[in-house]
C-alpha cells in the first residue's frame, strides 16, 4: 500500500509541475514549483523502485496517468483542446499500462510459485505491486 501512496505522490507531483511549466511561461516565478516538483516526482519514483515495484509497471503508471491528468487539467484550467480522438488515445494508453501490470501481477504470482516450490520465502507484500 505504502508504495502505491508514494507513486501517487509521484504523480501529483509531476502533473503540478508540468501544470506549472505552463504558467511559468507568463509568470516565471512559476518556476520554481516546475523544479520542485519533478525533484519531489523523481524522489518519490525513486522510492517506490527500492520498495520493490517493477520499473516497467512503476514508469508506466506513472507515465500514463501523468499524461491522461495533464491534458485533462490543462483542458479545465488552460482551456486547451480535448478531442474525443484525443480522450481515446488516453484510454488507449491507461489499457496498455493495465495490461502490462496485470501482466506484471501474473509473473510475479509464477514467480512465487517456482520459488515456494524450491523452499524459498515468499516475496514480502510490500514488494509486490
Amino acid at each position: 500500500m505504502t508504495a502505491w501512496l508514494l507513486l501517487a505522490g509521484a504523480i501529483a507531483s509531476e502533473v503540478a509541475a508540468s501544470l506549472s511549466l505552463k504558467g511559468a511561461l507568463d509568470q516565471p516565478a512559476w518556476y520554481v514549483l516546475v523544479v520542485a516538483g519533478y525533484a519531489c516526482s523523481f524522489a518519490l519514483l525513486a522510492a517506490v523502485l527500492r520498495l520493490g515495484f517493477p520499473l516497467g509497471v512503476a514508469y508506466g503508471i506513472w507515465g500514463a496517468v501523468g499524461v491522461a491528468a495533464t491534458a485533462l487539467l490543462a483542458a479545465v484550467i488552460f482551456g486547451e483542446a480535448l478531442t474525443p480522438l484525443m480522450l481515446a488515445g488516453m484510454a488507449l494508453i491507461i489499457c496498455g499500462v493495465l495490461c502490462v501490470e496485470l501482466g506484471s501481477q501474473q509473473a510475479g504470482r509464477r514467480a512465487a510459485a517456482r520459488g515456494a516450490q524450491a523452499g524459498h520465502p515468499p516475496v514480502p507484500p510490500e514488494a509486490a505491486p
